[in-house]
């Protein structure tokens, strides 16, 4: 008979992570395990503390009747949790993982034969900690940097990126940023004159969610593409997610399976945005190698050659081990994706 627990993992960043939000210490996740005989099933559900949707007081009790009703299955179960995309997400995995392993989506990535091109992070803080960031990324290889902003004084920031593109051209080398929401308006269309002059990919979430009038003129006046994140978080249903994009027309979106209910609730957003020439890629809310694991073989199946937001797992200095390496601004797959793992650092109840 099918059983199903839960329970809770603190996983502790080598070092503060600074986002125009705050700084991040520790990132606190729930993991489901679901038995049935000889068989198990684990999945990550990824909430991520002030910002998902379902990060409220309530979400542990809906994991409890989660799990404990896990007989239902997975159809009926997504259905109930439509408000806990965290959790639809994690139930995608564990029964996905109760069936397959942790081989998802079978693909040469899987295989170890073939890498994902990622972006490599610039956390916000100080000039001299996102300079030692820049030149870490760059001699790890990267091709595409993403640099968070909007903490700072802008005019530091500046700086920094111009630093960059002086040492490698548009050619060598990709830049995106990402101001989780930090600016208004008018100071978007500033920031984004510069970024134009020195041929930045495009600028993640420039207004807060709400400005919602701000942010379709954004995608119209700012000299840089836009890409929208946190304003996908909370819109559950087909039509909203249809009037988001028809409204703000933005010319990227940008997917967190965490924080949109998985890969089926990733699937919907894709199919809408590709109807209108909107275009995507996916990164991951800071999960732990499970969740990390889960979201990089689904998107490897979509062909996307968009470098892609996954080098995450090397965040944490308790991360779950698993067979997911970063190198040269790839991720890869570097041992037996069935059995290179070691979960016994979870607890269930």
């Amino acid at each position: 008979m099918m059983h199903a627990s839960y329970t809770d993992y603190v996983l502790e960043f080598k070092r503060p992570s600074g986002t125009s939000r705050g700084t991040l210490y520790q990132k606190q996740s729930y993991f489901i395990r679901i038995t049935d005989g000889d068989r198990m099933g684990f999945g990550e559900v990824g909430v991520l503390r002030g910002l998902s949707y379902d990060d409220v007081p309530e979400l542990e009790k809906q994991l409890q009747w989660t799990t404990e009703n896990i007989h239902l299955g997975l159809a009926e179960l997504y259905a109930a949790n439509l408000h806990f995309p965290s959790i639809q997400f994690a139930l995608e995995q564990a029964f996905s993982h109760l069936n397959h392993g942790f081989e998802h989506f079978p693909s040469a990535f899987t295989k170890g034969r073939k890498p994902q091109h990622i972006n490599g992070l610039i956390w916000m803080g100080d000039r001299a900690f996102m300079m030692e960031q820049i030149t870490a990324r760059l001699n790890e290889g990267f091709k595409t940097l993403k640099m968070k902003v909007g903490a700072i004084s802008w005019d530091s920031e500046r700086e920094l990126l111009g630093y960059i593109r002086e040492r490698f051209s548009p050619d060598e080398l990709e830049i995106r940023v990402d101001a989780n929401g930090a600016f208004t308006l008018k100071e978007a269309l500033t920031v984004g004159e510069f970024l134009s002059e020195i041929s930045v990919h495009s600028i993640e979430q420039p207004l807060p969610p709400a400005d919602l009038e701000g942010l379709q003129a954004a995608a119209v006046q700012m000299q840089v593409p836009i890409a929208l994140d946190e304003s996908l978080i909370g819109v559950l249903q087909k039509k909203d997610k249809v009037h988001l994009l028809e409204n703000i027309q933005p010319q990227y979106i940008i997917l967190k399976p965490s924080f949109i209910g998985g890969w089926l609730g990733s699937d919907e957003w894709i199919s809408l945005a590709e109807e209108r020439g909107i275009r995507w890629w996916a990164t991951s809310a800071l999960e732990s190698n499970l969740g990390l694991n889960a979201i990089a073989q689904w998107a490897y199946t979509k062909h996307n050659s968009i470098p892609q937001g996954l080098g995450t797992g090397s965040l944490y200095t308790n991360n779950l081990p698993a067979p997911l390496r970063v190198h040269g601004g790839e991720l890869t797959i570097s041992g037996d994706i069935a059995t290179d793992w070691d979960l016994s650092p979870l607890s269930f109840k």
